[in-house]
């Protein structure tokens, strides 16, 4: 139902309980990347506001910060520094705008073709396992600290009823820092100087990305996943909302507002912004879906990100309680990538299939790299690529 008879104080209420939701996720990326949280919840907020100007108002979605990207995000500024990083953000914009044409002009078969389970499972896979050593390298800084935010993500996932079980990420964190703070682990001098109220840094020092093909090129192909999740999410979202978003306002207006919010966290200076399965799930729950309480949400990040002592308490959390939801996290988003490939039946006993799965994860998880004069192709991406490729020129079996 879109509860659109609902009160605004009762409207108010549940779009802040959505955002408790997907607050954890959307500032754990930019914490484990290097960009300032206040700044992703800022473009969390507007990316979502700019996605509902697109679908006209229609469709309650949220976008926040993508895992998808954490990996590409940490290479590409490795080697081209962190604005070229942000830049390259402007490349997963145009995946976004090209599958928005090709669905308006071909419908989703073209997409099926070009993605099938067989390619994005074990790219999803990838995504999650290739972060392993990161999260591994974070706990071990102190491993007690790592295993009491674990224990306590787990516990919530297990035992937790409603809301309190989709918010793993937030409980883990806030046990973990408390218990960080008992054992003198954290340094709150940083909090203490903190202006109350104060904009983003980006926003302050706003400057446009300084534009380089290499991390553009670089971001491409690993859009490829959130792009399909994206597919995926919105065909939930019409299923729990009780409505045909995918025909209007249309699967193509979906994927132009995720790219459009794309395009502007980059230009923020923040993470690229994904469709939130995570608030899909809060309104399972509620059983609420009106669109304007995921605006609310989006609001909320917005007034969130401008409280300077809130930026400065998630920059003050130890890399050992981030590790250990880490040990969770990346572990379970390569579970959805197997289930993807379970729940689509993708038959592992065909030679074609197990070729296709085999090298997407050997070169993804590889690091596989394939030099271009002063570009190369790597990790996810490369494989993304692979798997595409071997999809198309491997001929189906006849029994398939």
């Amino acid at each position: 139902m879109q509860n659109s008879n609902l009160s605004l104080a009762r409207k108010t209420i549940v779009g802040v309980q959505f955002l408790f939701v997907a607050f954890g996720s959307t500032v754990l990326v930019p914490l484990l990347v290097g960009l300032d949280p206040a700044t992703a919840l800022f473009t969390a907020g507007i990316g979502t506001f700019i996605f509902h100007m697109v679908t006209k108002g229609k469709v309650p979605i949220f976008l926040g910060s993508s895992f998808a990207f954490i990996a590409p995000i940490i290479s590409a500024s490795q080697q081209w520094g962190m604005p070229g990083a942000i830049a390259g953000i402007m490349g997963v914009a145009l995946v976004y705008f090209v599958m928005s044409v090709l669905i308006k002009w071909k419908g989703r078969d073209l997409l099926d073709r070009l993605f099938p389970p067989v390619v994005i499972g074990p790219v999803i896979i990838c995504i999650g396992l290739s972060l392993a050593p990161a999260a591994v390298n974070m706990a071990k800084e102190h491993w007690l600290l790592a295993f009491i935010s674990l224990l306590t993500a787990i516990i919530v996932l297990v035992l937790g009823r409603g809301l309190i079980k989709l918010v793993p990420v937030v409980c883990g964190i806030i046990v973990g820092y408390v218990a960080a703070c008992l054992m003198g682990l954290v340094d709150l001098t940083a909090v203490a100087a903190a202006s109350w109220f104060a904009l983003p840094d980006s926003i302050i020092h706003f400057k446009l990305p300084q534009f380089a093909w290499e991390p553009f090129l670089f971001m491409i192909p690993v859009a490829v996943a959130p792009v399909i999740e994206h597919i995926g999410d919105v065909y939930v979202v019409s299923a729990v909302a009780g409505k045909d978003f995918v025909k209007d306002p249309g699967l193509h207006r979906t994927m132009l507002g995720d790219g459009l919010a794309c395009l502007a966290a980059s230009l923020f200076g923040g993470p690229p912004v994904t469709t939130y399965s995570e608030v899909t799930g809060a309104m399972q729950i509620t059983r609420i879906t009106s669109a304007s309480v995921i605006r609310i949400a989006a609001g909320t990040a917005i007034v969130f990100s401008i409280i300077g002592k809130l930026s400065a308490v998630l920059q003050s959390i130890p890399g050992a309680v981030l590790g250990g939801i880490m040990l969770l996290l990346f572990g379970s988003i390569a579970s959805v990538g197997v289930q993807n490939l379970i729940q689509n039946k993708v038959n592992m006993d065909e030679t074609r299939n197990i070729i296709i799965v085999s090298v997407t994860l050997t070169m993804g998880i590889g690091g596989a790299v394939i030099p271009m004069g002063s570009f190369s192709l790597s990790g996810i991406g490369l494989a993304a690529i692979a798997g595409v490729i071997l999809n198309l020129l491997i001929p189906q079996s006849k029994n398939a």
